[in-house]
């Protein structure tokens, strides 16, 4: 674990030096310097204006993480144990698969304006249908041998749920949480971007028009630094706690 943070803070050495170098020597006349960039993230820090709009993205990233992997695991267990269920909405999330998400953004905000509800449904549409695959997948590697234990100790539907259904699909929902995360948190970018007054997102928009590279590096490292701490302090522990039972004693 040790040796894996001390490869994580060289890499990160590496990128900013070689940023650096790249900036300084005027190799990309348009970037600015990590001095130069920081000091723009302590003026946000400063004002305020930082944390009111990290904020903001963070609430919508976690609305439609949380409304996503519901839904998402619910029709996919629904998929992967029914073959009916799964021959009806195969074709549908298919679609959704395969429907760029920029499309669903522009439809959703045609449809119902420029709120904050067209901004959430839009992002929450392009991510149930990963996690309904994974979920899928989960849901049809289930050992039968437990399902008949279950029976023959008769076992009720809470016991079954919690000590034989949700120990197998725990290290997909952990892939699902890992790989939500990711994609969320970009499109709400994107969301932001195109009809929100606020976020993020926002703040990239209004810096790209006035072409102010340094603030959008600033909102950009913010942003990524936070995902990054919530990958290592929640996503990371959750997938090793989902696989713990595949530890094999020395």
């Amino acid at each position: 674990m040790k040796q894996h943070s001390w490869g994580a803070w060289g890499s990160l050495l590496l990128i900013v030096g070689a940023w650096h170098l790249a900036a300084s020597g005027q190799w990309i006349p348009f970037l600015p310097t990590p001095g130069k960039t920081l000091e723009v993230l302590w003026e946000e820090a400063q004002s305020g204006e930082l944390w009111w709009h990290l904020g903001i993205t963070l609430k919508r990233v976690l609305i439609c993480f949380v409304i996503a992997m519901f839904t998402g695991s619910l029709i996919g267990v629904a998929m992967g144990r029914s073959e009916r269920v799964n021959s009806t909405l195969d074709l549908w999330l298919v679609i959704l698969l395969n429907v760029p998400a920029l499309v669903t953004i522009i439809l959703c905000y045609l449809s119902m304006g420029l709120v904050e509800a067209a901004a959430l449904l839009a992002v929450i549409l392009n991510k149930v249908p990963n996690v309904t695959v994974i979920l899928r997948e989960g849901a049809r590697s289930f050992n039968p041998q437990f399902n008949a234990l279950a029976i023959s100790y008769r076992l009720s539907w809470a016991d079954r749920f919690w000590h034989i259904l949700l120990p197998q699909l725990a290290p997909y929902l952990a892939a699902a949480a890992r790989s939500g995360l990711a994609l969320i948190w970009k499109i709400v970018l994107v969301v932001e971007l195109l009809g929100r007054s606020n976020g993020v997102g926002f703040q990239l928009h209004a810096y790209f028009q006035l072409f102010d590279v340094a603030g959008i590096l600033a909102y950009s490292a913010a942003f990524i630094v936070v995902v990054q701490l919530i990958e290592w302090q929640i996503l990371q522990p959750l997938e090793r706690w989902s696989n713990r039972w595949k530890a094999v004693p020395a």
